[in-house]
C-alpha cells in the first residue's frame, strides 16, 4: 500500500499541530533573517521604481564583462547588464542627455551596429513612485478581499490565520530578494501576488477540511480541536504537496534552466519570487496557518471543556490501570 494512501486513511499521522513550537521557532528564525536582509541590504529596486536609463542593443559576440566595461569607460558607475533574448539590456542611473548620446555612439562603434538600432529609454522616478503606489493599493485590496471572503465562508479566526501566513510568505520572499540582490521589477510584484494566490489556495483547502471535521465536535467528542485539526491536515497533506510540486516544477525549469542555459534573464525576477513563494507558501499553510488557527480556537470555552474532559478521562484511566497492576 502506497505512503499516500496510508496517510490519507490515517494509518500514518504526522503531528503538525503538536510540533507548533518547532514551526514557530523556524518561522521566527526565517523572519528575523529576512528582516535583517531588508534592513541591511534593502531591495534592489529596478529602474521602473527608482528611475534611470535603459539601453537595448544586439551584440552576439560580446560578453557581460565587455559590455559592462564599455559603459564604465563612458563614466557610468553601476551598469546592470542582462540578456533579453538575443539582445543586451543595460540599466544605468539617470544619465544626462549628453552622456546618454555618448554611450549610444560608443555602443554603435564598439559592436558595429547602427546608432538607430541602439534603443535608449529614460524612466523618471516619479513614474516609479506611481507604480509602487499602485502595487501597494493592489496588495491592500487583495488582503481585504481575502479577509472578507474567509470571514464569510469560514470564520474570522481562519481569516486571521490565513493573513498571518500570507504576510509570513511575503516577508520571507522579500528577504530572499534582499540577500540575493535580485532586481525587483513589476514582474516581481506580479510574482508576489501570484504566490499569495497559491498560499491562499492551500490554506482554503486545509481550512475547509478542518471546518468539516471540527463541526462534528461536541460535548461527548473523543477528540480535541487540536486532534481533529491535525487529522484534517493529514488528510489534505498529499493533495497540497502534489499541487505544489506540479506548480513548482515548471517554475524551477524557468529559474534554473531558462536563466542559466538559455539566458532568459528577464524571467528570473518573476521565476525567483514564484519558486521561493510557492515553497514557503506550502510550508506556511501546513505549519503556520493551521497551528495558529488551533492556538486561537483552543482558547474558546467549548473546546477548552472538551480538552479538560478528555484529559480527566485519560488521567482516570491511567490511575485505574496503575491500581489494577498493583
Amino acid at each position: 500500500m502506497g505512503l499516500g494512501r496510508r496517510l490519507y486513511r490515517g494509518e500514518i499521522d504526522v503531528d503538525f499541530v503538536g510540533k507548533w513550537k518547532l514551526w514557530y521557532g523556524l518561522s521566527g528564525f526565517l523572519l528575523v533573517i529576512s528582516l535583517a536582509g531588508l534592513l541591511i541590504n534593502g531591495l534592489n529596486l529596478g529602474v521602473e521604481f527608482k528611475g534611470g536609463s535603459v539601453f537595448s542593443f544586439k551584440a552576439p559576440t560580446a560578453t557581460i564583462e565587455q559590455v559592462r566595461e564599455g559603459f564604465r569607460d563612458q563614466g557610468v558607475h553601476q551598469p546592470i547588464v542582462q540578456t533579453a533574448g538575443d539582445r543586451w539590456r543595460v540599466t544605468t542611473e539617470t544619465l544626462p542627455e549628453s552622456t546618454s548620446l555618448a554611450v549610444q555612439n560608443s555602443i554603435a562603434k564598439d559592436y558595429n551596429v547602427p546608432v538607430s538600432q541602439v534603443d535608449v529609454q529614460s524612466i523618471g522616478a516619479s513614474w516609479g513612485g506611481e507604480v509602487s503606489q499602485k502595487a501597494w493599493i493592489g496588495l491592500g485590496v487583495f488582503m481585504l478581499a481575502i479577509i472578507l471572503y474567509l470571514s464569510m465562508a469560514f470564520e474570522p479566526k481562519m481569516a486571521l490565520a490565513a493573513i498571518v501566513a500570507l504576510l509570513h510568505d511575503l516577508v520571507i520572499t522579500a528577504g530572499v530578494y534582499a540577500w540575493s540582490g535580485f532586481e525587483v521589477t513589476p514582474a516581481t510584484l506580479l510574482g508576489f501576488l501570484t504566490i499569495l494566490g497559491y498560499s491562499l489556495y492551500d490554506a482554503v483547502v486545509v481550512f475547509d477540511m478542518i471546518k468539516e471535521v471540527t463541526a462534528k465536535l461536541g460535548t461527548t467528542s473523543k477528540q480535541t480541536y487540536s486532534m481533529a485539526a491535525n487529522n484534517a491536515l493529514n488528510h489534505t497533506l498529499i493533495r497540497s504537496l502534489n499541487t505544489s510540486l506540479v506548480a513548482i516544477l515548471p517554475v524551477a525549469a524557468i529559474l534554473f534552466i531558462g536563466t542559466t542555459v538559455l539566458g532568459a534573464g528577464t524571467l528570473k525576477d518573476l521565476s525567483l519570487s514564484l519558486f521561493v513563494g510557492m515553497i514557503v507558501g506550502t510550508y506556511s499553510s501546513l505549519c503556520v496557518a493551521t497551528p495558529l488557527l488551533v492556538t486561537l480556537k483552543e482558547r474558546e470555552p467549548k473546546y477548552q471543556a472538551i480538552a479538560k474532559r478528555l484529559a480527566s478521562q485519560s488521567g482516570k484511566g491511567a490511575k485505574s490501570a496503575a491500581v489494577a497492576k498493583g
